[in-house]
């Protein structure tokens, strides 16, 4: 995987260090050098279609679980940051019993939403819409 990614980074102009560790339920892969905030810009656009087309590589026969492409630490911060927010909607939805929505998500994206929220018996996720960027509902759970 380390090769691919720096093979497509250096068919992009792009120099940059790769590398590539286990972590619970998979693979990450970490991007660094001042060259990659080209990945970033418009939103990390090019980071999610880097992870994109590494999915589409490797996903299967090749590996194990889930395989995560970061560059420059920018998912792990958006990571936490939509965890928070998925926790923040389902104490919302269990306090006032309306469903709250998050989105529209990409799957990586709605796969951290749904995770953050699985071990809370007081609220159920579901992800909404026919394409790939869905909407997440959050709603009180009926007991």
């Amino acid at each position: 995987m380390v090769s691919f990614v720096e093979e497509v980074a250096s068919a992009m102009g792009m120099s940059v260090e790769v590398a590539c560790t286990p972590i619970d339920d998979g693979t990450r892969i970490t991007v660094d050098g001042e060259a990659g905030e080209l990945l970033l810009r418009r939103k990390a656009v090019g980071l999610d279609a880097l992870q994109h087309v590494v999915n589409a590589v490797f996903r299967g026969e090749h590996t194990r679980g889930h395989i995560v492409v970061d560059c420059l630490d920018y998912r792990k911060g958006k990571d936490e940051e939509l965890r928070q927010t998925a926790v923040l909607l389902a104490d919302r939805a269990r306090t006032t019993g309306e469903t709250q929505e998050l989105g529209p998500l990409n799957p990586y994206a709605r796969r951290i939403v749904h995770l953050a929220i699985a071990d809370d018996p007081g609220v159920a996720s579901e992800s909404v819409g026919d394409a790939f960027l869905k909407t997440v509902l959050i709603s009180a759970s009926r007991s």
